[in-house]
């Protein structure tokens, strides 16, 4: 995706981190909603980390659904009603569920370009990590006219989405840094203080990659 390796491997190395971290929160004994939404999240971060690298094309179909259905299921916890505590409480947990299922849509829709993009690739470029696509470019080449046509639209999306992503990373940024400012100084809310910093911190890593990796698709 990238011309210069170097960036390819740094964002493939955040995201599996990344991932990493939510598995290991996923394996916690937390609620049962809490751990699919960590596995999600960890699945998302490995689909885009292969995203990188054009790695499985012929399973883009899987990966669109998937993160497709991701998506939904955040915006179902979004919506659910105020008795299920198990899913989104109150208006701020709420708009992290709007947010993590624009998350998940928006990764839906990168690999969807990832396909244009793939076509793009067949007539001789090769992929920042110097593996060529002649096999991705199998698993799009029967794809009708039309479909071809709507792909050749979506960069359009690339420029928006790029700025809205920027703009969450900034946000979180803030947020981390307003949480170091008012950092409370009982040591019974240090742990708790801790996961809301190292979640901040991930969703403006998490965020400041996918504006990256839309930039690269304008």
């Amino acid at each position: 995706m990238f011309n210069i390796p170097a960036i390819t491997w740094t964002l493939t190395v955040v995201l599996l981190l990344s991932g990493s971290y939510h598995l290991l929160q996923a394996a916690k004994p937390h609620q049962l909603a809490d751990r699919v939404n960590n596995t999600l999240h960890a699945l998302m971060n490995i689909l885009m980390a292969a995203m990188l690298w054009n790695l499985a094309p012929s399973t883009v179909l899987a990966q669109i659904a998937v993160l497709a259905g991701a998506a939904l299921w955040f915006v179902i916890q979004a919506v659910a009603r105020p008795e299920f505590k198990m899913l989104c409480a109150g208006s701020q947990g709420r708009l992290k569920c709007v947010y993590h299922s624009l998350t998940m849509a928006g990764a839906a829709l990168m690999a969807v370009m990832m396909t244009g993009h793939v076509t793009t690739a067949s007539h001789g470029i090769v992929p920042a990590g110097g593996m060529p696509l002649s096999n991705a470019h199998h698993a799009v080449a029967a794809a009708p006219s039309t479909a071809a046509a709507t792909l050749d639209q979506l960069p359009d999306l690339a420029i928006p989405l790029t700025v809205f992503f920027g703009a969450a990373a900034v946000v979180f940024i803030v947020l981390l840094l307003r949480l170091q400012v008012m950092k409370s100084t009982f040591r019974s809310k240090a742990a708790s203080k801790f996961s809301i910093r190292a979640e901040h911190g991930l969703e403006a890593l998490g965020a400041a990659v996918m504006a990256l990796m839309f930039a690269t698709m304008s």
